[in-house]
């Protein structure tokens, strides 16, 4: 007799999505159990009859993983209708989704998946994952720039938390950083009083681009042991 898990986990170990984005859809109500619509607090195995958004879901997927340098002008918002929507770019084999989303006007590494705990793993503030970017901007920068985008500055209503900045050229610093939120390094810039040229995305926890040699719009076959280590 198998283990009744919780329906989001569910959702998430069968690749439809990760577990934050189950809890949406089930409170969109695109979620239904037992031809009843889902609530958060149900646990579900493979006997129950689950559908999201009228595709039925059954049991765990087989696990896989690409590493996609994405070009400027890609939108992550998965739309068939967008011609620019990077479900257009994903591969084909099986239903993915990228993990720690790239705005349209940045470039560089994301992870496509089905591995929904992977997602909460690299994206979640408490598993501490960090994401290296190389980021260009409109004037010269200098060690107070550094330091005060390293200590933390407001956005959206918080403090963005301490990170490491390192100024690379005239122009030009990386950043690593613990969190994602919306177009951070964009408007932690624009609160020191730059504007942001180019942001690109070189490495997500042990994962870089350098090493993939993967050019821009190309994606590859990883292995999970190549994301975490």
């Amino acid at each position: 007799m198998s283990t009744k898990i919780r329906l989001a986990k569910y959702i998430a170990h069968a690749g439809v999505c990760s577990r934050k984005q189950a809890s949406r859809l089930i409170d969109e109500g695109a979620v239904i159990v037992n031809n009843r619509p889902a609530n958060h607090i149900d646990h579900v195995d493979e006997q129950d009859h689950i559908t999201v958004n009228g595709q039925i879901i059954k049991g765990a997927a087989e696990l896989i993983y690409f590493a996609y340098h994405k070009p400027v002008g890609i939108d992550c918002k998965l739309d068939q209708n967008d011609p620019t929507s990077l479900y257009h770019h994903l591969p084909t084999i099986t239903r993915v989704y990228p993990i720690g989303r790239l705005d349209k006007d940045s470039r560089g590494l994301l992870i496509l998946t089905n591995d929904g705990e992977l997602c909460n793993q690299l994206i979640h503030p408490d598993f501490h994952q960090p994401k290296r970017y190389l980021v260009s901007v409109n004037k010269s920068i200098d060690a107070e720039f550094c330091t005060k985008m390293a200590a933390g500055v407001p956005v959206d209503k918080q403090i963005t938390l301490p990170c490491s900045v390192e100024k690379i050229a005239d122009k030009q610093f990386s950043i690593i950083l613990k969190q994602g939120l919306n177009r951070q390094i964009r408007k932690m810039a624009h609160y020191c009083g730059y504007k942001v040229i180019d942001l690109y995305r070189e490495q997500i926890s042990e994962l870089t681009l350098q090493t993939l040699n993967l050019a821009q719009g190309q994606y590859i076959a990883i292995n999970k042991s190549d994301i975490l280590k």
